[in-house]
């Protein structure tokens, strides 16, 4: 992978570091009778790298896709950037081309190259010309180390080569803040520390980033702030140190127990 010492176009780098960019107040979710998200209340500033972790099942990926209304809530707020999201029309289409996201499965253009599914959000929906996103997507799959697949197609890549490629694509758009969810969980052990070194970069280089995740050791080393779900709730808000170190809740110790012994 390319060393490189700045990693974030300047104009990504949070201005306001510290400010709260996402709010999330008193949010609930429901599929049916099952209540997946209980009264959720909790914030990310701006530069910080947010891990939530927790059992299968807690809410989490369900509360990382509600930031961009991928899923829907019943009630609550969430604000980004000082904007209330909307649910739906081109006001939610606009603030959500400053929320990256990237999946556990890539879900990469398969018809398209890699240089054309990073260099379609920059052309379509910021503007840019040809020359100028070809130019900022080098650039990006550069920096996570596959410039030389730019002409490939995603059949062609391994999965974290695929993955890679996904965070490149969400960088082209110069998020104001980006979402993982899972990005590890659907590659096989030796490519999870290819791409859990370009989130530990980007999380130094003050990209703002909420992360779901089951890699303990990549919360405990780049995570500000570790969120602890169970059955729907943030039963534990901490810095990865007290986390780990000194949970302070019966459900976050069972769970550390559990994980860390294996």
């Amino acid at each position: 992978m390319t060393d490189a010492v700045v990693w974030l176009p300047e104009e990504m780098v949070p201005s306001h570091s510290g400010d709260a960019l996402v709010v999330i107040d008193q949010i609930n979710k429901h599929y049916g009778t099952l209540h997946v998200l209980k009264n959720i209340t909790t914030q990310i500033r701006a530069g910080e790298v947010v891990v939530v972790v927790g059992p299968s099942g807690s809410g989490k990926s369900t509360l990382c896709r509600a930031i961009n209304r991928l899923e829907t809530i019943d009630s609550g707020t969430i604000t980004i950037d000082g904007k209330l999201l909307p649910e739906e029309g081109s006001g939610l289409a606009k603030l959500r081309a400053d929320v990256g996201m990237v999946f556990q499965s890539f879900n990469l253009f398969a018809h398209k190259t890699i240089l054309e599914n990073v260099t379609l959000g920059p052309r379509k929906v910021r503007g840019l010309s040809k020359e100028a996103a070809n130019k900022r997507a080098m650039d990006l799959l550069d920096r996570v180390g596959v410039a030389n697949q730019a002409n490939k197609m995603p059949s062609q890549l391994s999965g974290g080569q695929q993955q890679r490629v996904a965070i490149a694509r969400a960088l082209a758009m110069e998020p104001k803040v980006m979402l993982l969810d899972e990005p590890t969980s659907a590659l096989d052990p030796e490519m999870i520390s290819e791409v859990l070194d370009v989130m530990v970069q980007l999380a130094h280089d003050g990209m703002t980033m909420l992360v779901v995740t089951h890699e303990m050791g990549f919360a405990h080393k780049a995570a500000d702030r570790v969120l602890f779900m169970a059955d729907g709730e943030i039963v534990e808000e901490a810095t990865p140190d007290e986390f780990f170190k000194n949970p302070k809740s019966v459900r976050a110790k069972d769970f550390l127990s559990k994980i860390l012994t294996h």
